[in-house]
């Protein structure tokens, strides 16, 4: 009923960017927290980039400088522009949310499909 559909990952050379889309769409009431997420071969997912429903931005250490967080409350979706990309920042992207449905009353986290992000050096 609900989903999220991310778009933009691709092969890039190191200190190129990228720009990713999601876009949270069905049987949506409010949106609270989105964020980008990211995977590594090996590792454990982690956290990239989050924004609050009022703006508020929190990024990796990692990322900090290079990427951009934002998003469109009206439309239902979060950016990740990323910039001065690194070998080190490849991995599976994924989108993430925490929705409440209509008719619902508990908030719970979505999740994307995830997009592949290739930085060759």
């Amino acid at each position: 009923q609900v989903q999220l559909v991310e778009s933009g990952g691709g092969l890039v050379q190191a200190g190129g960017s990228l720009r990713l889309a999601c876009t949270a769409a069905g049987d949506i009431f409010s949106i609270n927290l989105m964020g980008w997420y990211r995977q590594a071969p090996g590792k454990q997912r982690e956290l990239v980039a989050s924004v609050t429903s009022g703006g508020m931005k929190n990024y990796a250490d990692a990322v900090k400088g290079r990427f951009t967080i934002s998003r469109d409350n009206a439309k239902n979706t979060v950016d990740l522009q990323m910039n001065s990309l690194k070998p080190e920042d490849t991995g599976v992207y994924y989108c993430n949310a925490a929705i409440t449905r209509r008719w619902y009353k508990s908030e719970r986290d979505y999740w994307g499909q995830g997009t592949q992000v290739t930085v060759s050096s």
